[in-house]
């Protein structure tokens, strides 16, 4: 059950009232097809965080915008005086450059309404994060810098390649257990999300399976791609819903992988033989090209990241971004923190806190904080 609660935070889903928030006013509306949201603190001195969600299952509610708990969740922002603005973006899913775009327009829309802040940061969570990284990478000069929370912050294409292998080489070893690639991405069919609540009773169904099978393979399986055990299954079922999503958005499959050499299993050869092998049958640049990552940033940026993630391991969620980073010489305008959370965004308040503090230090003393952990 804990770590269906990380998915569940990953979602946006919280049981927090608006009453309980320290937003004094609330402007919400909708801007370009795309509901948005934006929060006042009781003090406000003209200065502003944009924020971009994390994915959305298709279908899922609330939005963003009328989700109770939204206010609470910014709460490190709100009591230091930041208006926070928020957009739904004009779709669920995967929708990356669909938020940087939408994130951009509210922003115009801020300005005009509001006035242009006296500072302005860029945060996010998961894909929030990756929006937070192309919205710096292609609009910095309306920021002074940016805090990617649990970011998906390499390539997308590289991400969203992972949970494809993943299901590629499961049903190779665990046939029958979960959907099919070739299923998955037949698009001739209707495309139904899997609902939260089918999430618990979906994932012991699969956890049983593997057991069932061969629970010390399972177990080899989950670490090869950074997982603990518990959370295998409920990846599986994340990965899905995010797989078919990608399959509509594309109308097709992106991704090919009758080339790949597939390693650091107990027994490779056994699963290169046995892996889903599928052709592409669409250009991933289709989904993937907009504001694909670059590493070329211009302002500070504190990256904040659990030690464990289910979703983002840190060598996707870290290390991609950073080679990027020196690749484009920007080093001096990146540092990390770390901390010992055990699940995707898996962060208390105070650790948000404290990392959104030494952005801000850094931004105003121009002195670059020391990476390293977060208690």
């Amino acid at each position: 059950m804990k770590q269906c609660l990380c998915f569940l935070l990953l979602l946006g889903l919280t049981t927090q009232s608006f009453a309980q928030s320290p937003a004094a006013k609330i402007d919400s509306g909708n801007l370009n097809g795309a509901r948005y949201v934006i929060l006042f603190p009781e003090n406000w001195k003209g200065k502003l965080v944009m924020y971009a969600h994390g994915y959305e299952f298709m279908g899922a509610k609330p939005r963003q915008s009328q989700n109770p708990g939204f206010a609470k969740n910014m709460t490190p922002f709100l009591e230091r005086g930041f208006a926070v603005a928020a957009s739904d973006y004009q779709f669920q899913g995967f929708a990356l450059a669909q938020g940087v775009d939408d994130t951009e327009a509210l922003r115009q829309f801020f300005v005009k309404t509001y006035g242009k802040p006296d500072t302005t940061f860029m945060a996010g969570h998961s894909m929030g994060g990756g929006i937070t990284f192309a919205t710096l990478e292609n609009f910095g000069a309306n920021y002074n810098g940016g805090l990617p929370l649990c970011p998906l912050s390499s390539r997308p294409y590289l991400q969203c390649r992972k949970e494809f292998d993943m299901y590629a080489t499961f049903n190779g070893l665990f046939p029958g257990v979960v959907t099919s690639l070739t299923e998955i991405f037949d698009v001739s069919k209707p495309y139904q999300a899997q609902g939260q609540q089918s999430m618990v009773p979906r994932a012991r169904a699969i956890k049983k399976a593997i057991f069932d099978k061969d629970s010390t393979l399972a177990k080899a399986f989950a670490k090869r791609f950074d997982l603990k055990l518990d959370d295998l299954p409920f990846s599986l079922f994340f990965n899905e819903n995010v797989l078919r999503d990608l399959a509509q958005k594309a109308g097709g499959n992106p991704f090919d992988n009758r080339n790949t050499v597939y390693s650091g299993f107990p027994n490779d050869l056994d699963v290169n033989q046995k892996a889903e092998r599928l052709a592409a049958t669409v250009n991933p640049n289709v989904l993937f090209a907009k504001y694909d990552r670059t590493g070329n940033i211009n302002k500070p940026v504190v990256l904040m990241h659990t030690i464990y993630d289910q979703l983002i391991p840190p060598a996707y969620g870290v290390v991609n971004i950073e080679n990027m980073i020196h690749q484009q010489g920007k080093d001096a305008y990146f540092t990390v923190k770390y901390t010992d959370g055990q699940g995707h965004c898996n962060f208390t308040p105070r650790q948000t806190a404290q990392a959104f503090d030494a952005l801000r230090n850094w931004v105003k003393k121009g002195t670059k904080p020391t990476a390293g952990f977060l208690n």
